[in-house]
C-alpha cells in the first residue's frame, strides 16, 4: 500500500490531486506549523497575462508558532469578491466553466470569516473530488510526525509554490484556453484542469492522455 503525508491547500495544484488518484491511503496534515507563502492558504491561476496568485488573508494567534488547524480567515480586502472576478475572467471562455461554477462559486459567496482555514479548504477539496469523480482514502493527523525512514512519503513541502515538483509527480500537458499564447503553464490550480478538460480531467490525474 503506497502512503503519502500532504499539507492542507486552497484549490491545490493539479500535482496534488494527482497524488491523491495515485495513492492508496493519504494522511492530510493539521497539526504542523502554520507557514507563509505555501498552498495553504493560494493557488495560482491562469489569464490571459499568465500566472495569477490568489491568497486567502489569514488570522494567526497572538504566538510565536502556531499549527494550521488553529489558522482562521480574515475578512480583509474582500477578498472572495475579488479571487471569484479574477477566476471568472481567468476561466469564464474555458469550455466547462458554466458547467461547473455554480458547484464553485458558493465558496466565494457564503461568509467564511472567523472560519478555521483547514475546514475550508477540505470543503472545497471534497467538493472538487466529487465533480472529478475521485474518492481518495484521506485520513487527517492528530500529531506531527516525522516520515523520515517510514513507507509514508513526505511531501508536505514538496508541493510548493517556490519548488518545481519534478520527477516526484510527473504532469502531463492538456488543453489550456491561452497555450496559444502562452504554451503550457504545468501545475495551475486544480480549477485549470476541471475548467478546461471537464470530465477528461482524469485522463490527466491517471496519465491516459
Amino acid at each position: 500500500m503506497s502512503s503519502v503525508c500532504l499539507s492542507t491547500a486552497y484549490l491545490a495544484p493539479v500535482s496534488y490531486y494527482k497524488t491523491l488518484c495515485n495513492r492508496d491511503h493519504v494522511i492530510i496534515e493539521r497539526c504542523c506549523n502554520y507557514v507563509k507563502q505555501t498552498y495553504r492558504n493560494r493557488c495560482n491561476i491562469i489569464s490571459a497575462n499568465g500566472l495569477i496568485p490568489l491568497s486567502i488573508p489569514v488570522i494567526k494567534p497572538a504566538t510565536a508558532k502556531c499549527l494550521t488547524r488553529d489558522i482562521r480567515i480574515s475578512d480583509h480586502d474582500n477578498w472572495q469578491h475579488m479571487h471569484w472576478n479574477a477566476i471568472v475572467s481567468a476561466y469564464g471562455s474555458s469550455p466547462f466553466f458554466e458547467y461547473y461554477q455554480d458547484d464553485i462559486f458558493p465558496f466565494f459567496k457564503k461568509d467564511y470569516s472567523g472560519t478555521f482555514l483547514f475546514d475550508f479548504n477540505e470543503s472545497l477539496r471534497e467538493t472538487i473530488c466529487r465533480l472529478l469523480e475521485i474518492t481518495p482514502d484521506i485520513v487527517y493527523s492528530q500529531e506531527y510526525a516525522d516520515y523520515t525512514g517510514s513507507e509514508v512519503d513526505d511531501f508536505r513541502e514538496l508541493i510548493h509554490p517556490k519548488k518545481e515538483i519534478g520527477e516526484k509527480v510527473r504532469l502531463q500537458p492538456y488543453y489550456q484556453v491561452f497555450s496559444s499564447k502562452l504554451g503550457f503553464i504545468p501545475d495551475a490550480s486544480i480549477l485549470d484542469l476541471l475548467f478546461n478538460m471537464g470530465p477528461e480531467s482524469l485522463l490527466v490525474l491517471y496519465d491516459r492522455i
